[in-house]
């Protein structure tokens, strides 16, 4: 099946999230919103301009998309989606909680009001993704900042930022066991913030030789990207409005844990 058409069983966890409309819009009809999260999905997985958004496979021109994608980003609905299937994951026991790990890849070109002279090259404006995953690769949360932000100041808000997970009997976990990062997140305010919310930070030193045993635990915040950008439209940082482009992260964010749960439930 092609990537960018919904299924009934991932349209029933969608449908109840998405903010209704009222009773009587003026104007031409409204495209139907499976159809433009569909048409959404589509450049999500293809990464071209909205106004190349094929018209004869029915997902509405891409301005009907676009504006779509903006409601629905200001009413939550990726977000709580993304939650959702977290939720789920956890209730199957598919999430790691003894250990989350943390790491900003190299920048990307383009971007939006949260650019910076790239480290790569300064002549150029970029923006980078800071990522948070369990310790089987889920993302939790997923920040963009200027490419010149020090990786150093990003631990403790992605570790605030992980949304408050059920599925389990108790309260919702939102802490994991341990945070594994490398020498980029060395920093000893880090490690005390950490112990104050009772997490054991796993971070090398710098100068100091790698801690044994993360190098090979930590895998999995590679392949969580590499899983990410696999969304080619996440690959280059192209929305001048960063909350589109959250957008586009967290619904990838959600892709990717709808389809581990899919993995369970065969």
């Amino acid at each position: 099946m092609r990537p960018w058409i919904v299924g009934d069983d991932l349209w029933a966890l969608i449908e109840p999230l998405l903010p209704p409309w009222p009773e009587k819009v003026p104007g031409p009809r409204l495209v139907p919103d499976r159809q433009c999260l569909q048409g959404i999905l589509y450049v999500l997985h293809n990464d071209i301009a909205w106004q190349l958004l094929p018209l004869e496979l029915g997902f509405g021109s891409g301005q009907t998309c676009w504006r779509r994608l903006e409601r629905w980003q200001k009413a939550g609905v990726f977000d709580r989606l993304h939650r959702i299937l977290l939720a789920e994951l956890n209730a199957v026991g598919e999430l790691g909680w003894s250990r989350a790990c943390v790491d900003g890849p190299c920048p990307r070109e383009k971007g939006s009001a949260d650019t910076g002279p790239s480290p790569v090259d300064r002549r150029k404006a970029g923006s980078k993704h800071h990522l948070i995953c369990d310790g089987r690769g889920t993302p939790f949360k997923v920040v963009t900042t200027a490419a010149n932000v020090n990786d150093v100041a990003r631990p403790l808000a992605l570790v605030d930022g992980i949304p408050p997970v059920a599925g389990r009997p108790g309260r919702p976990r939102r802490r994991p066991e341990a945070l594994l990062g490398d020498k980029d997140y060395d920093s000893d305010p880090n490690r005390r913030e950490l112990r104050k919310r009772r997490i054991l930070p796993v971070i090398s030193r710098r100068g100091a030789p790698n801690v044994e045993g993360p190098g090979k635990l930590r895998y999995v915040v590679e392949q969580a990207f590499a899983l990410l950008h696999q969304f080619k439209r996440l690959a280059v940082h192209w929305e001048r409005r960063t909350e589109l482009h959250d957008a586009f992260v967290s619904l990838a964010c959600s892709l990717i844990c709808w389809r581990r749960l899919k993995k369970t439930r065969t």
